[in-house]
């Protein structure tokens, strides 16, 4: 049992480690909001697989992966909500955005310029996850080959659910920990503006890409 969990640790962790929408996510919130807000998000995208995968041993994901139009109802939305947060970067690091001056003694990445993002951190990542039917298809088709076969197939499910979980929260954790590691070049107005931009174009890539993207 312990290689076929061994197996999944290493499919699991190739799979969290490749950049995507939630990474997008937690960057445009480390750049504006700060650490302490990215690592909330961090958290909203966490709670969102749990939620995947409490839809999945219910029966509801693969539904969603099986119904052309549900996938896509849940396609296009998630694909707004990621372009919506793109061009609310984008906006908020136009040229003629007033700048926000950080608090006497506070470090990490907190927006020296653009606005602060409004609404809640967590909430924003959790939406961001749950209105990614590409965690339905993969929680339904990809996941259940890597459980233990040893194991009853709702706790072999659990585990590997739980598996996916932390290594998401480890790894956007420690690119979070990186980003705040390097504050005083993020501090600087110039390259703040440049990166927002930057999240925010790659966000609407990833809105756009989702939204032509088939089963």
């Amino acid at each position: 049992m312990l290689t076929h969990v061994a197996a999944a640790v290493g499919v699991l962790g190739l799979l969290t480690v490749v950049p995507g929408p939630d990474m997008a996510v937690v960057t445009r919130r480390a750049l504006s909001a700060g650490p302490a807000d990215a690592l909330r998000t961090v958290g909203g995208i966490a709670t969102g697989l749990l939620v995947w995968g409490a839809l999945t041993m219910a029966g509801l994901a693969a539904v969603l992966a099986a119904s052309p139009s549900a996938y896509l109802t849940v396609k296009l939305l998630g694909a707004g909500y990621l372009v919506f947060l793109g061009a609310q970067a984008l906006w908020q690091n136009r040229p003629a955005a007033p700048a926000i001056a950080t608090r006497p003694g506070s470090t990490g990445a907190r927006g020296s310029t653009g606005a602060r993002p409004t609404g809640s951190p967590w909430r924003t990542g959790l939406v961001s996850n749950v209105l990614n039917p590409k965690i339905a298809v993969f929680y339904t088709g990809l996941l259940p080959t890597l459980a233990p076969p040893r194991l009853p197939p709702t706790l072999a499910m659990t585990l590997l659910v739980l598996l996916h979980a932390a290594l998401t929260l480890a790894w956007l954790g420690s690119y979070v920990f990186l980003l705040s590691k390097g504050e005083r070049t993020l501090e600087k107005p110039r390259i703040r503006r440049a990166l927002g931009r930057t999240t925010g174009v790659v966000l609407i890539g990833f809105g756009l890409a989702v939204a032509t993207a088939s089963v």
